[in-house]
């Protein structure tokens, strides 16, 4: 009996080896195409929102702000599904073109079964549907909060924490180490913010 016991214990792998060999034999690759039009679309909705809420000073109407954010985040989401549409189309054509030359010359049979065909109308929803999550919270501190030291406060604190999360996120899905995610987003997307935002204040456009 304690023979068997034994066989089955070793028979039977823990939680975390069930885990290390799924992950093993999980290919990640096939979402690298969206995952990345999703990271741009939401460090973009993020900072952008972020921006232009901090630029907003004069207006104390919530209205006025809720209506300026949402008319905002519908042309930005429209507008970074466009771009993200028409850079990944290019390189459709590319494959394509390539595929039809290769099946002429009945040239890399193998290379055609395993190559990943980009997908722009996936990469356009993605990024759109990315942006608008990421713009959100920002949004919503800006109409709500009246106040300007604190809605600065609150939007400061609010985007680093969702960069965090988007990081989080991203390393689950993609299946990339939690902490290189998380810290490659948060600084990125500082960094882009602190561009945007200094250059509209150079500019003196920081006012409304």
């Amino acid at each position: 009996m304690a023979t068997n016991k034994k066989d089955d214990v070793v028979q039977r792998p823990d939680k975390k080896q069930r885990k290390l060999f799924q992950d093993e034999y999980f290919d990640y690759s096939p979402r690298g195409q969206w995952l990345r039009a999703a990271v741009l679309g939401a460090n973009d909705g993020l900072v952008y929102a972020a921006c232009l809420t901090m630029g907003v000073k004069a207006a104390n109407d919530v209205k006025a702000k809720f209506l300026l954010g949402l008319s905002n985040l519908f042309a930005g989401a429209i507008s970074i599904a466009v771009r993200e549409y028409v850079s990944v189309y290019p390189q459709l054509d590319i494959e394509l073109a390539q595929t039809l030359r290769d099946k002429r010359m009945k040239r890399n049979q193998e290379e055609q079964a395993k190559r990943q065909v980009p997908n722009p109308l996936g990469a356009a929803i993605a990024a759109s549907v990315a942006f608008s999550l990421g713009a959100i919270v920002p949004f919503l501190v800006g109409s709500f909060i009246l106040d300007h030291d604190m809605k600065l406060g609150m939007l400061m604190a609010t985007m680093n924490m969702s960069l965090v999360v988007f990081g989080w996120i991203w390393s689950v899905i993609g299946g990339t180490p939690v902490l290189k995610s998380c810290f490659g987003v948060l600084i990125g997307g500082l960094i882009v913010f602190a561009i945007t935002f200094g250059q509209t204040t150079l500019l003196g456009s920081g006012g409304v």
